[in-house]
């Protein structure tokens, strides 16, 4: 899905602009279906940390607790179904495959990039972690240290695309806004020309 920008002012010397290529939910059928995806998530979740308890049942899990009686829970049919799975597989197979499924149960399925801009201080570029359990990677870059912000054009592959880019002094190379997205030229000249007049233009 191409990336929508989405341009928020909280301040006459604030603005942010941030690049998702997340789906919108808007209508009826996307947000049954991204609650769906919620309760699945969460189901497969409990399945795997079930199945994980399982295989643990003899040193852990056995006695029961206050909370929990485990001695029913293995004798019913369910229980006995999953310990039968669980005692077929090694515990290295078991450890990587919940290891999979959990990265795949917490794993976003959108990337979300934004710069803040605030006068007299500098810009923050921030890009999404992978999964819900991480967090964004972020940099701030002050004003004094900020020589220009361009957009460039580079090859990818056989296509030309184009990219905002801020030039910081001291540093070879340039610091690329939106690095994974690469959003359209309009939506780049939008965040340039925002970000240009709150930085330098008094009068904005």
């Amino acid at each position: 899905m191409p990336g929508r920008l989405i341009s928020r002012r909280p301040s006459p010397t604030t603005v942010s602009f941030t690049v998702s290529n997340a789906s919108r939910h808007t209508s009826t059928p996307a947000k049954i279906l991204f609650y769906f995806q919620i309760l699945l998530r969460a189901l497969i979740f409990v399945c795997v940390v079930f199945f994980n308890i399982a295989r643990q049942r003899d040193s852990y899990f056995y006695q029961d607790g206050s909370a929990l009686r485990w001695s029913v829970i293995w004798s019913s049919s369910l229980g006995s179904f999953i310990c039968r799975i669980a005692d077929v597989y090694s515990p290295v197979v078991v450890t990587l495959v919940s290891a999979v499924v959990i990265y795949g149960v917490f794993r976003k399925g959108y990337t979300e990039e934004s710069l803040l801009v605030i006068r007299g201080l500098g810009i923050q570029t921030s890009t999404s972690s992978l999964t819900y359990l991480s967090k964004a990677s972020t940099r701030f870059i002050p004003t004094t240290q900020i020589q220009d912000i361009v957009i460039h054009e580079a090859f990818k592959g056989f296509e030309v695309r184009f990219y905002l880019a801020v030039i910081v002094e001291g540093e070879p190379e340039v610091v690329v806004v939106f690095p994974k997205l690469l959003p359209k030229r309009a939506i780049l000249e939008e965040v340039w020309r925002g970000s240009r007049r709150c930085l330098y233009d008094s009068k904005s």
